[in-house]
């Protein structure tokens, strides 16, 4: 039996047989044959250092593995179900557990592979039912329970929404010299975060593909990835070379954004919820993602970021848009046709249309401070944090995770991060009904693309699905 677990849940971090291991342990002792992949668990590496020494301890077959490879041992059908522990339970069934415990159940849900959390009764939390109201009922209280948190583009705008974060100007005027504007994450003209690391979507190439096409240079615009699909495609290499994550839903709203953004244009009427993507540059961006998919698999709305991975591996792609946290696995080889990997380079997502900025998003983790605390606190968190996030630590921690530090040296890997970052893509929106907007971009612009609607009846689909939902959310009247 092939088990992947993620962090530590075992005698070292409980007593006994621990949680996660329990089950595990119980197996072996009763001779069941058993294999544990045990992810390595960034940065601390609780999954490489102390899960994997206990289950040498007891005996039982266990390999390391970097935390982005669960996915395709998944697809490759070498792990059986998962089973991880759990830091706290709420009422509704959300289980909080180390950073990348997510991921790991989108993939096993996405592999339909049983994922199990094992977790002792003292773990449930009876009087909580979301996971954002953990942040929520910690920073409330004045003065807080936390100085900081850290936050990303969703739990931000949580903790904003209720004032429970504080902005961050005079902090970093005064102690944030040393900052990258990537990093400032900035809200209605205030820093409300700092961000220290990242992902994103970007263009992954297979450069041997470019040069039997006669094809000089990796595109930087989505202008020129369409004119070396079409080199690419008059050779005779290859019908369909391009790949987006476009699977009809959350994918597909999340390639209008990326795109939209690229314009530099705002989604929203200013200082409102109220929408505006059915206009010049909404029509363009819808144009240019249908100019993309007519060099696609037709089968372009099933493809979401397993699928683009499976099809690059094999071989059958040229160029794709890809998040960054595929990049290592693309890279190593394993799972992949000859040829593939050491012809594929990953670079800063494209802009396009005179764009200033990548058609991208970026998808941060960073640093808040609590407003219920005295300026003195507050002052004296920032400047630990800043510590913490510093140029040293990066020297020291440079393969753990993409920094947006200073002095970050990217890798093959996360090449196509970095640049995305550095050349200016803005934050996925901070928006309280920006998911509303996803959610109906995701599910109304599949017939444009397939040729069933005009741009702009699509875009007033858009608008009109998000418009109703968000009156029913109580973000419009």
């Amino acid at each position: 039996v092939n088990i992947l677990t993620h962090c530590n849940a075992g005698w070292l971090a409980t007593i006994n047989w621990g949680t996660a291991t329990s089950p595990i342990y119980h197996a072996h002792k009763k001779g069941i044959p058993v294999h544990v992949w045990a992810d390595e668990t960034r940065p601390r590496n609780q999954g490489a250092n102390l899960t994997s020494y206990e289950l040498n301890e007891e005996g039982v077959n266990n390999t390391i593995i970097a935390d982005n490879t669960g996915g395709i041992l998944m697809q490759r059908g070498e792990v059986d179900m998962c089973i991880v522990g759990t830091d706290r339970t709420l009422a509704n069934g959300d289980v909080c557990n180390k950073v990348g415990t997510y991921l790991k159940a989108l993939a096993a849900n996405d592999n339909n592979i049983p994922f199990y959390v094992a977790l002792p009764s003292s773990t449930i939390d009876w009087d909580t039912k979301d996971h954002k109201d953990i942040m929520v009922a910690a920073l409330t209280a004045n003065p807080s329970q936390y100085s900081s948190v850290i936050v990303s583009n969703s739990t931000l705008v949580t903790l904003m929404n209720d004032g429970l974060v504080r902005s961050l100007d005079d902090l970093v005027a005064e102690h944030g010299a040393g900052l990258n504007k990537s990093q400032l994450i900035t809200v209605n003209g205030k820093v409300m975060a700092v961000a220290f690391m990242a992902n994103a979507q970007h263009l992954f190439t297979r450069t041997d593909m470019l040069d039997k096409a006669g094809v000089s240079n990796i595109p930087g615009t989505y202008e020129e990835v369409i004119a070396a699909a079409e080199a690419i495609r008059s050779a005779g290499l290859m019908e369909y070379p391009v790949a987006l994550n476009t699977k009809a839903g959350w994918n597909l709203g999340e390639e209008f954004v990326n795109m939209y953004m690229g314009t530099g244009a705002d989604l929203f009427k200013a200082g409102t919820a109220e929408v505006s993507v059915n206009n010049d540059h909404g029509v363009a961006t819808l144009n240019m993602l249908k100019s993309l998919v007519a060099y696609s698999n037709p089968d372009f709305l099933t493809y979401d970021s397993n699928a683009t991975q499976a099809e690059w591996e094999a071989g059958n792609l040229a160029l794709a848009t890809m998040w960054g946290s595929r990049g290592s696995a693309v890279l190593d080889g394993e799972g992949s046709v000859d040829g593939v990997s050491s012809n594929t380079t990953l670079s800063a997502a494209p802009k396009w249309g005179n764009g200033a900025r990548p058609a991208s998003t970026l998808w941060w983790d960073g640093i808040g401070i609590s407003t219920n605390v005295s300026d003195e606190d507050a002052e004296a968190t920032f400047i630990a944090l800043m510590n913490g996030i510093s140029s040293d630590m990066v020297k020291a921690n440079n393969d753990a995770a993409v920094w947006l530090v200073e002095g970050y040296k990217p890798s093959p890997a996360s090449a196509g991060v970095s640049e995305t970052a550095a050349n200016g893509a803005a934050p996925y929106p901070m928006l309280p009904f920006m998911g509303t907007l996803h959610g109906a971009l995701g599910g109304e612009i599949s017939d444009f693309l397939q040729g069933a609607e005009s741009a702009e009846q699509a875009l007033a689909d858009v608008e009109a699905a998000y418009t109703t939902a968000a009156k029913e959310k109580g973000f419009l009247k």
